[in-house]
């Protein structure tokens, strides 16, 4: 199995090699805001021709948004835009334009309803100050070097990785990964290199191919199952970091910080109690993530199919009561690592319809309660008796979805992402095989 994978690795780069480094990302931002600049001039004088009432084929040519005739474009420009372009790799500039032209392909598809998702704005300039600073290498000398412990890219030359690479690196020395590109950024007043490589992976096959296991996410529980596995509870990260957040954040509001309007300038101590700040919340953001590996690894590895709901997540994060628990709890992330972990390891995962009521469905006689508020935390069936969690019953209803759906006796639909149609009022529903976005 061919598959593209990323693989991450923190470095150590001398104060010279960061002074590069940061030149690349502005070298980067610069060419964004360029071709920004071309397109709304662009745009503006084909505008206020047609204004004049100038025929269509008598207009100012349009200004291409391929990444190809903008590259095209800056080559010819870059000398007077950039006196200084030959300090840096020519990949900087094409990070840039190739992030723009990204984002006019998605707001031109958007605007024509062509994308799905929300509708996506027109691209704004890149601020010096929030940018994350990055830059992304598809050419030039891009290698491991053999000691394990230093990369090599383009003009920046041998950078020393804080960690050791053999991971990828006895992979490339075995034929079986081939780098195609390397992403640098900087998070939190650290350096990262991404190696994103084409990977050959053995084919797997899951410890109980054939069981199916219904996931029931939630809040109070993260995770509960169908097959009596231990629940997975919710660790509540940021809850747990909020107290040192808030006073860690009362700290910076006390110090002299930059201020745009007046060109203030941050002081010293301001910007070592944001940089304690930020290192809270990526900290918060690091034990999330490793949470939900180490969960949707071991159930992608011992499971054959795996069932979960197709959660609107979006919606949820509109009512404030619920918007910060749910996204601390990553609903959407623990969707989107089972997508490829399953596919990885030779399983399934089976998207139960968002309009399936899982809840208010008996796992026992599968009669369906009209109404079951969220403060009710056990469920009891009104026909057979039943009396079970509610969570625990959610599940057990998302495997025997799967069961019926194979056996040939649920109908299938397939999964209406904004759809405007109300729960049916029987228990059945459709699931749908969900695929790696």
């Amino acid at each position: 199995m061919i598959v593209t994978h990323a693989y991450r690795f923190a470095l150590d780069p001398t104060p010279g090699q960061a002074r590069a480094l940061l030149r690349h990302a502005g070298a980067a931002r610069v060419a964004f805001n360029w071709g920004i600049a071309q397109v709304k001039a662009n745009l503006g004088q084909r505008e206020a021709e047609r204004s004049y009432g100038i025929a269509e084929a008598d207009l100012t040519p349009s200004f291409g948004w391929s990444m190809y005739s903008m590259r095209k474009a800056w080559n010819a420009a870059k000398r007077e835009v950039a006196p200084w372009w030959a300090e840096c790799s020519k990949e900087a500039y094409a990070t840039g334009l190739d992030q723009l032209a990204r984002a006019l392909k998605n707001w031109s598809d958007s605007k024509r309803g062509k994308r799905k998702g929300p509708r996506m704005g027109f691209p704004r300039y890149k601020s010096k100050r929030k940018t994350t600073p990055s830059v992304r290498f598809t050419t030039g000398t891009i290698r491991l070097e053999d000691d394990r412990r230093h990369v090599t890219l383009p003009v920046l030359g041998t950078i020393r990785a804080h960690e050791s690479t053999r991971k990828l690196h006895r992979r490339i020395a075995a034929g079986t990964a081939v780098v195609k590109s390397a992403a640098v950024r900087r998070e939190a007043g650290r350096w990262f290199v991404s190696f994103t490589c084409e990977v050959e992976r053995a084919d797997r096959t899951p410890s109980r191919t054939d069981t199916v296991i219904g996931v029931d996410l939630g809040i109070k529980h993260l995770a509960v199952f169908s097959d009596g596995r231990p629940t997975a509870e919710n660790p509540r990260h940021y809850d747990t970091a909020r107290r040192k957040l808030g006073r860690l954040s009362r700290t910076v509001a006390r110090r002299l910080g930059p201020d745009r309007r007046t060109g203030q300038q941050p002081s010293k101590r301001w910007q070592r109690a944001d940089a304690a700040r930020n290192r809270v919340h990526y900290r918060t953001a690091n034990l999330r993530r490793d949470a939900l590996h180490k969960l949707t690894t071991s159930l992608a590895r011992e499971y054959g199919t795996i069932v979960v709901e197709d959660l609107n997540v979006s919606g949820m994060l509109r009512n404030r009561r619920l918007a910060r628990v749910v996204a601390d709890a990553g609903f959407g992330e623990i969707r989107r690592q089972l997508a490829y972990k399953t596919r990885w390891n030779g399983g399934t995962l089976e998207v139960a319809d968002r309009w399936f009521p899982s809840s208010k469905t008996c796992s026992g006689c599968q009669a369906v309660t009209p109404k079951l508020p969220l403060r009710i935390r056990m469920y009891a069936c009104e026909h057979c008796g039943l009396v079970l969690d509610r969570d625990e019953n959610a599940a057990l209803n998302l495997a025997a979805l799967v069961k019926r759906h194979v056996a040939g006796s649920g109908p299938e639909t397939e999964n209406g992402r904004g759809a405007d149609r109300k729960t049916p009022p029987c228990g059945a529903g459709g699931i749908e095989a969900s695929t790696p976005h």
